[in-house]
């Protein structure tokens, strides 16, 4: 068998229909991964910007520029969703309000309590002690009373 006859035949296997439909269908399968990409980058993009058309901007670029705008969108996106930077805002707007208050919580049931409680209303649990002589609310810790001087 000659170098002709080898090429030949190994022409005539790549030749065969069923690489053309293999062919095919890879690229059917390519274009559908570049459409769901186009779609994720949409719903991203409308998850972490307030604007639509950011988020049409965003999905123009993956639709035109493919595989390469997608890497772009993942490198200059925003870090975070809209509902955590306002679930963040809430929590930290809670705490300022709890500290401007100075409502303290029971720290077995996490019921707010008030500072001159000697127990929990809610769980009984003793959260501070009270004077023998003055009987103002000391921290359990504490061996002397601040306000009469009277050990404990």
């Amino acid at each position: 068998m000659d170098l002709f006859e080898y090429v030949n035949g190994i022409m005539d296997f790549f030749t065969h229909p069923v690489w053309k439909y293999l062919g095919y269908s890879l690229t059917f399968l390519l274009i559908i991964i570049w459409l769901a990409f186009v779609y994720w980058t949409y719903r991203d993009a409308r998850l972490r910007s307030e604007h639509v058309p950011t988020a049409i901007f965003w999905t123009l670029v993956v639709l035109i520029l493919n595989y390469p705008g997608l890497i772009i969108y993942l490198i200059l996106r925003p870090p975070e969703f809209i509902d955590d930077i306002i679930e963040r805002d809430l929590e930290i707007e809670r705490m300022e309000m709890l500290l401007e208050n100075r409502q303290l919580t029971c720290p077995a049931c996490g019921n707010p309590v008030k500072d001159d409680f000697l127990i929990c209303p809610y769980c009984r649990r003793k959260l501070k002690n009270s004077c023998i002589n003055c009987g103002k609310p000391l921290n359990l810790d504490w061996k002397v009373c601040p306000y009469c001087k009277t050990p404990q």
